[in-house]
């Protein structure tokens, strides 16, 4: 007799089910079980307001943890970066696997980078804090932008350029790259013009605290060095009090001499929507060992940029 499926809770758009197609290929290699996807509508998939409106943290996440606290499901897939910083004790988060390009990226009309958009070119993006970013880097090297709010898929989101809504759009290049399509990328950002989301580009399978032997059959897709650089970054934005859709970047990255992994640096940045006040600092430190090592290093950030004024400049805070 077969063993009984796991079911795999996702929710139901494009990306979300592509990286869950991924996510499930290797647990059935690892667990040689078979996996079937369960899909679940969130309230972030439904509403059309605005990410910082709706409260922004948790929105994609809730109804998959409901799931999986009920028993629907057994494991749920999110992107990293859309879960709140603080996690349930019931729930664990057994693998945090490689992580994707970090990098934000520009799709614009005419294959056009980012520089070379025209005076007064509309950049559409649902993140305050690529606004902040890309607004300040424009006022800096003296581009003349004006940074739209969107909401959507991937799909809406691109096709605003193809009608000619927008001059460009901004998305993140992990997704592009999970559904097959970074060949319509027009530009790649440096994380040196545009910090990425914290947890940006990593995925997260999360199961019931209780289940050891799924937690250990998960435990084989972990990569320890993905876990440490995202649990930096998240501190950091906990620490700062604020929710995933507050104007934060972060970015934990290892400096290594040759092939020998050296230290973790950790680059984070809060800023005013309009460009106009950035607080971006950075510290680097050993490569965290354990949770509370990188924890830490996101701690130290914060308190270093709480100093700078950072608190003032968030506007939206997590509920």
């Amino acid at each position: 007799m077969s063993e009984k499926a796991l079911r795999l809770g996702t929710r139901r758009s494009k990306l979300a089910m592509a990286q869950s197609g991924q996510v499930a290929e290797i647990v059935r290699e690892v667990t040689g079980r078979p996996v079937e996807l369960v899909e679940i509508t969130t309230y972030g998939d439904v509403s059309r307001e605005a990410l910082a409106q709706i409260g922004g943290t948790g929105v994609f996440v809730t109804a998959l943890r409901d799931a999986l606290l009920k028993g629907e499901v057994d494991f749920a897939v999110h992107s990293l970066k859309d879960l709140p910083t603080t996690q349930p004790g019931e729930l664990v988060l057994a693998a945090i696997p490689e992580r994707e390009d970090p990098r934000d990226v520009i799709v614009a009309r005419d294959a056009l980078k980012f520089t070379d958009l025209p005076r007064g070119a509309r950049i559409g993006t649902g993140a305050p804090r690529r606004m902040a970013q890309l607004n300040a880097y424009a006022r800096a090297h003296g581009l003349d932008i004006e940074t739209v709010p969107i909401r959507g898929n991937v799909d809406t989101r691109i096709q605003y350029v193809r009608d000619g809504e927008l001059d460009a759009v901004v998305l993140a290049a992990a997704g592009l790259n999970r559904i097959g399509r970074i060949d319509e990328v027009t530009d790649f950002l440096s994380v040196d013009t545009v910090l990425p989301a914290p947890g940006q580009g990593a995925l997260a399978i999360e199961c019931a605290a209780d289940n050891a032997d799924l937690i250990a059959a998960l435990g084989e897709l972990d990569d320890p060095f993905t876990r440490a650089a995202v649990t930096a970054e998240r501190s950091l934005l906990a620490a700062l009090e604020a929710g995933c859709s507050a104007p934060v970047g972060a970015l934990a990255d290892l400096l290594a001499d040759g092939q020998i992994v050296k230290e973790m640096r950790l680059r984070g940045v809060v800023g005013t929507t309009d460009g106009t006040r950035m607080v971006q600092l950075s510290t680097t430190g050993p490569v965290p060992q354990t949770h509370d090592q990188a924890w830490a290093l996101g701690r130290e950030l914060a308190t270093e940029m709480l100093a700078q004024g950072a608190a003032g400049l968030m506007g939206e805070r997590a509920h």
